[in-house]
């Protein structure tokens, strides 16, 4: 299988020396679906950080060590255009992901800067928004959306310029049941691997079939997710608690029989 990403060795910790990941080596194979959990706190998020070359920082903000490797290629400092290809990042709060007056710019954004211009670039839009089941919102202002649907813009502008990873930062945060499951929706439809630092463990257990436990920085366990999410003693230690929905226990059980087929 083709390796997506490989973190050799990754150790990062801001300028006040607060250690936020500390020789952390993972692989994830192209197309995988893999879950980020942990506490606040833990490191998810700056480990996302790394993987779009955001962090380190080309001021020298912070201080990181070890390699971020994607298909093949180690991100460079301060070059981060490999990253910007291949990753995209969906914020936690899509208010800082939307800044342009309508949707439609929003979504263009990206191919925009890669030179797609004119009737090629409004298809290119208009398919983006499809994918993401908001076809016609091109000309809608991104304010006046609600909270599912910002995501979901937000995830278009991503898909526009096809990345070939996709990075969500609690992509369910704040959402209410019908939004959850409309976005879940669409992000099991998609192709690219997927890398999901969340609290919410009921997505682990449905989208992910690995999950990656991160605590203080460090990785604690990495495995099916099914077994992690049914180590109580271990979930606890970590600050985690096993999903205690019957939805969540469906899904465990249906990982099971998904292995042994």
């Amino acid at each position: 299988m083709t390796a997506a990403i490989e973190l050799r060795h990754v150790s990062f910790h801001f300028d006040d020396a607060t250690p936020a990941l500390t020789d952390v080596s993972l692989v994830v194979t192209a197309g995988e679906r893999v879950a980020l959990v942990g506490p606040n706190g833990a490191g998810k998020t700056t480990l996302l950080l790394h993987l779009a070359g955001i962090l380190p920082e080309r001021d020298g903000g912070g201080h990181g060590e070890g390699e971020v490797v994607l298909f093949g290629q180690t991100i460079q400092v301060g070059a981060d255009d490999l990253a910007r290809r291949h990753v995209g990042l969906l914020f936690q709060d899509p208010d800082d992901q939307l800044f342009c007056p309508t949707v439609g710019d929003d979504v263009g954004f990206g191919p925009q800067q890669l030179g797609l211009k004119g009737d090629a670039l409004r298809r290119c839009v208009a398919e983006a928004l499809a994918q993401v089941g908001l076809a016609g919102f091109e000309r809608r202002l991104p304010h006046r959306l609600s909270g599912g649907e910002k995501k979901r813009v937000a995830l278009a502008g991503l898909l526009a310029y096809g990345p070939r990873i996709l990075a969500f930062d609690e992509p369910t945060s704040g959402l209410d049941p019908r939004s959850r499951r409309q976005l879940m929706t669409v992000l099991n439809a998609l192709p690219a691997t997927q890398v999901f630092a969340t609290h919410d463990l009921a997505l682990a257990a449905e989208m992910c079939p690995r999950t990656i436990v991160l605590d203080a920085g460090v990785i604690v366990a990495d495995g099916p997710t099914k077994a992690l999410l049914r180590d109580d003693a271990s979930m606890k230690a970590h600050g985690l608690e096993r999903p205690t929905l019957d939805l969540p226990a469906r899904l465990l059980d249906d990982h099971t029989r998904g292995e042994a087929r």
